[in-house]
């Protein structure tokens, strides 16, 4: 195993009113305190009873999908918890993934794409 999920995130336009529906759904709490997030207008969180977290990220000219349809697709990412970023970096690309966003070190995440192109962050645990 070279990652554990942290998290699904999904784009939209307004993270918190996307959150707040997450909450109404699945139970749980929106914008939770958790030294994992830094949380502003762009980026909100629900923690469910579960232990899951669901993340809403604002995505400039978000167009929400109409599935199946492709011109329109489906919009969310994962992230996936590493305790070695430098060390799982060499790994996900042997499995296929492409860097997508390149960053120095000190980051504490990296972004990928999977083999169809599905964006995915890898995050220092």
């Amino acid at each position: 195993m070279i990652a554990s999920l942290q998290c699904t995130g999904l784009d939209c336009p307004e993270p918190i009113l996307l959150a707040e529906f997450y909450a109404a759904l699945l139970g749980g709490r929106v914008n939770q305190p958790d030294p994992q997030w830094s949380l502003d207008d762009d980026w909100a969180t629900v923690h469910a009873p579960n232990g899951q977290v669901l993340a809403f990220q604002r995505a400039a000219d978000f167009r929400p999908p109409r599935w199946p349809h492709p011109a329109h697709p489906q919009q969310l990412h994962l992230d996936l918890r590493v305790p070695d970023l430098e060390a799982a970096h060499p790994q996900v690309l042997a499995l296929g993934a492409r860097v997508l966003d390149h960053v120095g070190d000190g980051r504490s995440f990296q972004v990928y794409a999977d083999p169809a192109g599905h964006p995915f962050c890898l995050v220092r645990h």
